[in-house]
């Protein structure tokens, strides 16, 4: 669960649900998408969404570059995900978004 400022501004909202994935198991199984990636920032995240629809299917953060961070509303069923492990960049949530007491929290990118 990211609260970063860079995934609330193109979420359009709060926090993102979202499953690194190795980035050797992840292909397109229809389409190619867009790619995004800010030129303000020294090393920013490359996000990739559908052309036609603007959907957000994914992130490429730089500090791990061999997976993908797939969006979790894209799945056809997201209830099969779960719930998130943690959440990170809590340091920039929002006063409004709760979470679970239980739920491991880092004000960074953890590691």
């Amino acid at each position: 669960l990211c609260h970063c400022r860079e995934c609330q501004y193109f979420s359009g909202g709060g926090a993102n649900v979202a499953m690194a994935m190795p980035k050797a198991g992840f292909r397109y199984t229809q389409g190619e998408p867009k790619a995004f990636a800010r030129d303000d920032l020294e090393s920013p995240v490359t996000r990739e969404f559908c052309g036609d629809c603007g959907t957000s299917i994914l992130a490429k953060p730089p500090m791990i570059p061999d997976l993908v961070v797939l969006k979790v509303g894209t799945l056809d069923d997201p209830a099969e995900f779960g719930k998130p492990d943690f959440a990170f960049y809590c340091e920039d949530r929002q006063a409004f978004q709760y979470l679970p007491d239980d739920m491991p929290t880092f004000d960074q990118f953890p590691g």
